[in-house]
């Protein structure tokens, strides 16, 4: 929600839950977080005197509960009795458990158990409880109905089809997953060896996991079959409907010409005339599309000696993609572009994202535009939209700006280079002193990539280099967000805003152990600032520990989301922050464009009745979105790196520890930025006993331990690349063999700015 709740509506939702009165209750209720709790807070305080608020921790008392509720079956117990506590719907401080009676006719009940036939652990049901639940009498509950079945809470299975000779078994494509599905050969549904298949999972008491196939999806060995399974295993869609596709073809054709004609603009037009400026795109070598392009010069106004002006243009998705059409749909329920190795899932049809809405060069556009005037010390004095046409004058790649700023230009930057590169990177070394100013959180992981050749075959696997020139437009794009957020704010229109709260108390001491344990300490109490982790990245920096903190801290944030409420921003140090940058590939960016378009009142495409009366739903719907997005390029990276790695069998490789659990540990491969377990059978020596609190293993003899932080050399013993799993064996730690020597963390020293 965009604001407080009023106290009506307060006394309201406590006196419907009054089980639920905590603070952290009433948070979560209305939606509210960040800063916005402190004002609940106050808000909640000032009521205490008419309405009486628990506040603290639920204390064990006389409590009396809603005669119905929602339960969910736990487990069934040998006598066929159902054990259920209340469904995460009804959420509360402790655990209650109860066990199911049934007093209806027509059940059909087990032999011997108050249940009836057909209840299994996950289902939901709803059923009478006892009004009071503090005596130590065995709690007991009545059913009325199965309201839901294990079954319907659960995501889709898919997994690959091994036939045998009565039926066959699933491998599940999930790595978290370890149950091998067994297939009926009435219940196979014409599947073949080898192919990937959706099941659905069949009750049974006796012959172990059971399913039917429900759906034949691919051949498990075709080319590019690894994307493939992350695309079903998430439920992303591959196509676009009949009616968006064949909007964005009548576009493409109705519109292509006008879009690269060349001349003055049309009086009528009503857009400002940017053509004349130099504006260049700068993207990857194997960039799908273009929807931003920079222009910078030093700044004439006598007022700002010193000062610059940065350009940033922004493609005019929302020109295209109007409120409530098919391709508006799609894009939402698509919520953001999908990158794979292989190929591409992308928010809008490729007439658009590639042609009608890239930045491409000699192209005449329409955009949305911000000049931002920057003084001499980078800071932004002020800022101005404009619905705009431009003309990009060169497509260049990251490799070709650097090279061309480290005066090695290639012939198209060599014209380029005086009046286009090098005044970006003026107003780039201005801005980087802003950014010193402000300490963002200095995150700075190189990005894993994955090169194939025609076939889908890797190639080559290891790090994108970190250039300045990166660095360069990531610094534009963060002041254009600023901008738009600040310019909505002013003018009160609702917008998502990009959120990103500071990280969790349980998370900061996990990396401050982990920091400990690699020698270093992180400051600032039990609140640190972005300048205090930057602190100890920076004091990590230069050793074999340098990643390994970088990873830690990053570990330790929670996930960046959209939400309606300016909850600020942590990691970017920003109070308020948008996306705008991006609208071919993310929806966010096209709802503030269509917000920007209101405020300025530019035409008829700004946000519809629609837009508004699900702005937070939408927030959230885009944000599970990009989490899932994220799992499944994830998941599609490290299927490819088991792949490639499935020829290497017995070869020993660098890493450092990366994790411990009670079954083994976790090694981060050099050079690969994948992880594989080392399961305790394959760790040597003497059994290793896990140490929840110091997140180590220690061996029952010898003295040996294993941390977080270790470098180690380990052997790979096998990969499943339908999974991703890899499976590695311990060679040895810290240069000594695996049997021997005694890892201790050395003395922590302090991370202290460095000047």
């Amino acid at each position: 929600m965009t604001g407080l709740p009023s106290r009506d509506a307060l006394r309201r939702w406590i006196s419907e839950n009054p089980t639920l009165a905590g603070r952290r209750d009433v948070a979560r209720a209305f939606n509210i977080k960040g800063s916005a709790r402190r004002q609940l807070v106050a808000m909640l305080k000032a009521m205490e005197q008419d309405l009486p608020l628990e506040t603290r921790k639920p204390r064990r008392q006389a409590e009396r509960l809603a005669p119905v509720m929602v339960l969910r079956i736990t487990h069934i117990k040998a006598n066929g009795d159902a054990i259920a506590q209340p469904a995460p719907e009804w959420r509360r401080g402790d655990a209650l458990t109860f066990t199911l009676d049934s007093q209806r006719r027509g059940l059909g009940h087990a032999p011997g158990s108050s249940v009836p036939r057909g209840l299994a652990p996950g289902d939901r049901v709803l059923a009478r409880v006892p009004p009071d639940i503090s005596s130590d009498a065995p709690r007991r509950a009545q059913l009325i109905r199965r309201i839901g079945s294990a079954d319907e809470d659960k995501a889709p299975l898919f997994g690959i089809f091994h036939a045998r000779p009565q039926g066959g078994v699933v491998i599940p494509v999930d790595k978290a997953t370890r149950i091998h599905w067994h297939i009926d050969a009435d219940a196979q549904g014409n599947a073949e060896d080898g192919e990937l298949v959706q099941i659905a999972p069949l009750r049974s008491r006796t012959r172990g996991a059971q399913a039917r196939i429900i759906a034949r999806l691919e051949t498990a060995d075709a080319p590019k079959a690894l994307s493939i399974f992350a695309i079903h295993q998430h439920g992303m869609a591959q196509r676009f409907s009949t009616e968006a596709q064949a909007m964005a073809q009548a576009m493409a054709q109705t519109t292509a010409q006008a879009a690269v004609q060349v001349g003055p603009l049309a009086p009528a037009d009503g857009r400002e005339d940017l053509s004349h400026l130099p504006f260049i795109t700068i993207d990857p070598e194997d960039a799908r599309d273009h929807d931003d392009a920079c222009f910078a010069h030093a700044d004439t106004d006598p007022k700002n000696s010193g000062g610059y002006v940065v350009w940033v243009a922004i493609a005019d998705v929302a020109h295209y993609v109007r409120p409530g059409s098919a391709l508006d749909t799609e894009a939402r329920a698509r919520g953001n572009s999908t990158y794979f190795p292989d190929r591409v899932l992308p928010m809008l049809p490729e007439q658009l994202s590639a042609d009608l809405c890239s930045l491409r060069a000699g192209a005449l556009r329409p955009c949305i535009a911000v000049r931002l005037q920057l003084d001499a010390k980078g800071r932004k004095i002020s800022h101005r939209f404009v619905r705009a046409r431009m003309r990009s004058v060169a497509a260049l790649t990251y490799e070709e700006v650097q090279a061309a700023f480290e005066g090695n230009p290639s012939p198209r930057c060599a014209s380029l280079l005086p009046k286009t590169i090098a005044p970006l990177f003026a107003a780039w070394h201005a801005v980087q002193r802003a950014r010193r100013e402000r300490q963002p959180l200095n995150i700075d992981l190189p990005e894993r990539h994955i090169a194939l050749n025609a076939e889908g075959e890797v190639v080559a696997i290891g790090p994108r280099p970190r250039l300045d020139s990166h660095r360069l437009i990531e610094e534009f794009m963060i002041l254009a967000n600023v901008a738009a957020a600040q310019t909505l704010m002013e003018a009160q229109i609702p917008l998502p805003f990009r959120v990103h709260a500071q990280p969790a108390a349980e998370n900061l001491l996990s990396l401050r152990n982990t920091a400990l344990a690699a020698g270093f300490a992180l400051g600032g109490g039990t609140s640190p600032r972005t300048s205090d982790l930057n602190a100890l990245m920076e004091a990590a920096a230069d050793t074999p520990c340098a990643e390994l903190i970088h990873i830690a801290t990053l570990r330790a944030m929670p996930r960046a989301c959209y939400h309606t409420a300016n909850l600020g921003h942590f990691g970017l140090a920003l109070p308020v922050y948008a996306h705008f940058t991006s609208p071919i590939r993310r929806y966010a960016d096209l709802l503030v464009h269509r917000a920007l378009i209101t405020a300025h009142t530019w035409g008829d495409d700004g946000l519809s009745p629609d837009d508004l009366a699900q702005m937070a739903q939408t927030a959230a719907d885009i944000s599970a979105c990009e989490r899932r997005t994220a799992l499944a390029e994830r998941d599609t990276m490290d299927r490819y790196v088991a792949q490639w790695l499935g020829s290497c069998a017995q070869s020993e490789f660098a890493g450092w520890i990366s994790g411990v659990a009670r079954f083994g540990i976790f090694v981060r491969l050099e050079g690969l930025g994948a992880d594989g377990l080392v399961p305790m059978r394959l760790l040597g020596g003497a059994p290793f006993r896990y140490h929840r609190d110091s997140q180590t293993l220690r061996a029952a003899r010898g003295g040996r331990v294993l941390a977080v932080g270790q470098r180690v050399v380990v052997r790979l013993k096998e990969t499943t690349a339908i999974t991703g799993a890899i499976v590695l064996e311990l060679c040895r730690i810290e240069g000594g063999r695996t049997g021997t020597g005694h890892a201790s963390p050395p003395r922590a020293r302090a991370a202290t700015h460095r000047k």
